[in-house]
């Protein structure tokens, strides 16, 4: 890139982190230390705020990124991304998001204990959600460094490694000095942001085909190389019958994984209601359902205009699909358009990872604060708040995040978001629904159904293409690769509930009848909700 590239991204993201630090700052001030208001934000958002911030958590780097690459390589194949993403929102509407509201209070636990032994259940999804975040936060630790790389010409590794550090410095600073108040707003702007961007990119692609989406397919087939297949399934997971169950489990752990994502969790506590919860949901199904149409809009774009080839060699994976569609759209690589279009996109999709590694560090270090430590911490001891705890927790978990981020540099964001859906599909949807609408359920088939199915999915990840045995993997010299799928969903998903189920049938201990009553009227009502 040029030195105006270079300059004018860096002080449109210089701008962001500045107002994003303001916004931290000024409510640093204008707070109280409860654990209310640092994991809450004092549930007193509205339903339209609490929808744009939701919308601003799930529309990631893997969103703005990482399907617009896919779709750009493998045509149809990379849609899968776009839909079950979205669907996923059916799901967490009709199921999740008014029960969850009534039945807890912070965090996904409270949900669970409320009719458990607390501490083995704590314990158990306090684990279960830091392992989901940290997955969640390489993706976008990935994204900023391949952003940056783009933007320095892809030559500087030391710059991407301090792109990944200076992403996690700043997302503990956002956390531990504004939880979740500051948090919310920086989500709300960051929304309004990369919708506003995605707007006028849809716009530009549209314009240049005059309106005429059939001829935009024809000429992103055409410059595929692939030509008609580029538009038909197949293409990455149509080869053989182990591509075909790797596409059917993405597409489960896809549909299912967003229900039990921590960080989505955790949002619907900011409202004062469950009905709020509900509308919160409605809002950001139309926020979120229009930008992935546009991302296909998008996908298709970069393929059409830049070509996959280009795109590849850019980054193998994709990621930079979406710049470089903004270079070519505003006049190319020397223009004053293209220099000025190429650096806000940049500067959006900084803001996006920024605004997500927020809220999921918020999420991650509420749940090792109000569920593992509160959990596991020796009666009688000298005891800290939960509050200072959960600020240790957030700087731990970007030290964690930032070293797999630069260990995992090379894969595909939207792939990287993949697997941690699966884990939350696996461990954290299960038991969900079980403490939800069974009445037989029993602490022993809740601490199962999570590790049953969190256990499972991390060792096949491990055992998987994704980290030995080809070229693409993270350890490409070695191989221990024996489970051929690159999702572990179709495995895992039904293991945890199975788990579930087997751990509550041959549990010693009677179901508590009266707690779920309980939590039935409450879930159902709001009687009694926080």
């Amino acid at each position: 890139m040029t030195g105006t590239h270079q300059t004018l991204a860096l002080v449109l993201f210089s701008a962001f982190v500045a107002v994003t630090l303001g916004i931290t700052t000024w409510v640093s001030r204008n707070r109280h230390g409860s654990a209310e208001e640092f994991y809450a934000g004092g549930r007193l958002f509205s339903p339209m705020e609490n929808g744009f911030a939701i919308a601003g958590d799930y529309m990631s780097a893997a969103s703005f990124l990482g399907i617009s690459g896919l779709i750009a390589l493998f045509g149809y194949d990379g849609l899968l991304y776009s839909v079950g993403f979205l669907v996923a929102w059916l799901v967490v509407l009709f199921l999740v998001a008014e029960l969850v509201r009534n039945c807890g209070r912070f965090t996904l636990a409270d949900v669970v204990a409320a009719r458990m032994r607390e501490r083995p259940v704590r314990i158990a999804a306090g684990t279960s959600s830091v392992t989901v975040s940290v997955l969640y936060l390489v993706a976008q630790m990935v994204g900023a460094g391949s952003l940056v790389a783009l933007l320095l010409g892809g030559t500087s590794g030391a710059a991407q490694a301090w792109t990944v550090v200076g992403v996690g410095a700043l997302m503990v600073i956002y956390v531990s000095m504004g939880g979740m108040r500051a948090t919310t707003w920086i989500q709300i702007v960051k929304a309004v942001l990369l919708m506003g961007g995605t707007i006028a990119l849809t716009v530009l692609v549209l314009a240049h085909f005059h309106g005429d989406f059939n001829q935009l397919l024809r000429t992103a087939a055409a410059r595929s190389g692939h030509g008609s297949d580029f538009l038909v399934p197949g293409l990455k997971y149509g080869g053989s019958w182990t591509a075909r169950f790797d596409f059917i489990s993405l597409g489960l752990a896809l549909v299912l994984g967003t229900a039990g994502l921590p960080h989505i969790l955790s949002r619907f506590y900011t409202v004062p209601t469950a009905r709020a919860a509900r509308r919160s949901v409605v809002w950001a199904i139309g926020l979120i359902g229009s930008f992935y149409l546009m991302t296909i809009v998008l996908g298709f774009g970069a393929a059409a205009l830049v070509g996959p080839d280009a795109v590849r060699g850019s980054n193998a994976a994709g990621n930079t699909a979406v710049p470089l569609l903004a270079l070519d759209l505003g006049g190319g690589a020397d223009s004053t358009g293209g220099t000025v279009l190429f650096a806000i996109v940049a500067a959006v999709a900084f803001a996006t990872i920024l605004a997500v590694v927020a809220g999921i560090t918020l999420a991650s270090s509420a749940s090792v604060a109000h569920d593992l430590y509160a959990s596991l911490r020796r009666p009688g001891g000298k005891q800290r708040s939960e509050v200072a705890v959960a600020r240790v927790a957030a700087a731990g978990i970007g030290v964690l995040a930032i070293g797999l981020g630069l260990l995992a540099r090379d894969l595909n964001v939207a792939f990287l978001v993949g697997l941690a859906f699966a884990v939350a599909a696996s461990a954290n949807l299960p038991v969900l629904l079980y403490s939800l609408f069974w009445r037989n359920f029993t602490t022993r088939g809740a601490v199962w159904s999570v590790y049953g199915g969190l256990l499972p999915a991390l060792a096949l990840v491990v055992l998987s293409p994704v980290v030995s045995g080809s070229p693409t993997s993270l350890f490409p010299g070695v191989d221990f690769q024996y489970f051929p799928l690159e999702n572990p969903g179709l495995v895992s998903i039904p293991l945890g509930f199975l788990a579930g189920w087997l751990g509550t049938v041959t549990s010693p201990e009677p179901p508590d009848e009266a707690k779920h009553a309980e939590t039935e009227v409450r879930a159902l009502t709001g009687a009694g909700a926080v």
